[in-house]
């Protein structure tokens, strides 16, 4: 019943937007994206947090596969909110947002309010990966009407890479407020565990079995090695090109199958963003990150410094 009212209540939206100016079809739309989010946030056992592009949908298809395994569920869908729950109610109803909407909704736009008292793993990237994955996102995927919804430059703009990773509306100026934000509120959220893509990627058998554990569950050696070996960039992108996943939609689909941009396993390359500039452009970006983020999330001038998960957990609030 509650997908019925959701459908009904989009085609609602779009509906009535067809009459309103861009501003408040706009306002509209984000205000049913909030609300939708919002009854997730309130009955869900665990929250994903993340800004886009900072490996969720890695992380959902891995979770997806440990719990498929462990409890013998369909394969071939990926985690949604409850969907997994509903099958087996063993498995939690995980939330997974950006905090995009949610917080326009309940109003919280300057604090992490919303999340004091849930169990939350943020999951967070370094700022110029994150910038150009967003690029590429904005070219190669995104919708026009999330385009004009989240300040993004409009479809076709003649923006240069360069230009887009150091625009404050879409790129490493905003990714840097939102976990800048994030850094001065994790002191108030009770129940944390944070975890770097970049940890993730470099020790994914020591990282994996850390989130299991904080949602509530004994690793299982055996799960855990299958489960990184089938979440392998190589093998997920041979998925994504057998469109593996078509239950769930187009989030692990290619656009454009002829276009390696247009998928959504691209690269994954840590530090891969330094291909796409010249020297002076790199020392740009690298100096406004490190001059202006947090260094509770290690992301230091050396590409390799910073805490491991385990160091960063130290400094934050950790429920691993």
């Amino acid at each position: 019943m509650h997908i019925v009212i959701k459908r009904l209540k989009r085609w609602l939206v779009r509906a009535v937007s067809v009459f309103l100016p861009q501003k408040q079809a706009i306002a509209l739309d984000r205000w049913r994206r909030g609300q939708e989010e919002y009854r997730k946030y309130k009955i869900c056992d665990y929250v994903f947090a993340s800004y886009g592009k900072s490996g969720r949908t890695w992380m959902r298809v891995m979770l997806s596969r440990y719990y498929q395994q462990a409890y013998a569920l369909p394969e071939r869908i990926l985690m949604g909110f409850d969907n997994f729950h509903r099958i087996n109610p063993a498995v939690p109803r995980i939330f997974f947002t950006h905090d995009n909407y949610l917080r326009g909704y309940t109003g919280n736009l300057d604090s992490k309010k919303d999340f004091y008292d849930k169990k939350v793993v943020l999951l967070v990237r370094r700022p110029q990966d994150v910038a150009v994955s967003q690029f590429f996102q904005w070219k190669y995927r995104m919708r026009p009407n999330k385009m004009a919804m989240n300040r993004y430059p409009p479809a076709g703009s003649d923006i240069s890479i360069y230009d887009f990773v150091m625009n404050p509306d879409c790129g490493v100026p905003r990714i840097i407020d939102f976990l800048n934000l994030w850094a001065r509120e994790i002191p108030k959220i009770k129940d944390l565990l944070m975890v770097r893509y970049e940890d993730m990627r470099a020790q994914p058998e020591k990282e994996l079995p850390r989130i299991i554990r904080f949602l509530g569950m004994d690793p299982d050696e055996e799960l855990i090695r299958e489960t990184i070996e089938f979440s392998s960039v190589d093998n997920l992108r041979k998925l994504e090109k057998e469109n593996y996943f078509w239950r769930s939609g187009s989030r692990v689909k290619a656009k454009d199958p002829s276009n390696p941009h247009s998928y959504k396993v691209r690269r994954a390359k840590v530090g891969g963003y330094r291909d796409y500039f010249d020297d002076e452009q790199v020392a740009r970006i690298d100096a406004l990150v490190n001059e202006q983020l947090s260094d509770v999330f290690g992301y230091g001038e050396e590409m390799s410094g910073g805490p491991s998960g385990n160091e960063a957990d130290s400094k934050v609030a950790s429920g691993g």
